[in-house]
């Protein structure tokens, strides 16, 4: 039986256990916060307001019903991707986080 080449690699042990992070997914970590918020905060409160940006930005027409339901669909996508985004930085951080030992000591008679 022949083994499989992954198999045969080494662990990972002190200074390497860790992955290295790229300077792209760190980018990309930090987009994950901000391209969210900024939306939130550049985002018209007005749908009216929406419909006329996308009318000048595209050159499309919206009604106010749909304009007011695109308007809540991004503010819902927007605050659930921050949510998503808290989470991750929160179970990464439970995750990194060496474990209490409750266990007593073992005595020696």
């Amino acid at each position: 039986m022949n083994s499989c080449c992954c198999r045969q690699r080494k662990p990972r042990t002190g200074d390497d256990a860790r992955p290295r992070r790229t300077w792209l997914r760190r980018a990309s970590g930090v987009a994950g916060w901000i391209l969210p918020g900024a939306v939130l905060a550049l985002m018209p409160k007005c749908p009216l307001c929406l419909a006329a940006y996308v009318a000048l930005c595209t050159g499309f027409t919206l009604s106010f019903s749909s304009a007011h339901l695109i308007l809540r669909a991004l503010t819902a996508l927007c605050l659930a991707t921050l949510v998503l985004c808290v989470v991750r930085r929160v179970v990464s951080c439970y995750q990194n986080k060496p474990t209490l030992n409750l266990q007593p000591p073992p005595t020696h008679p």
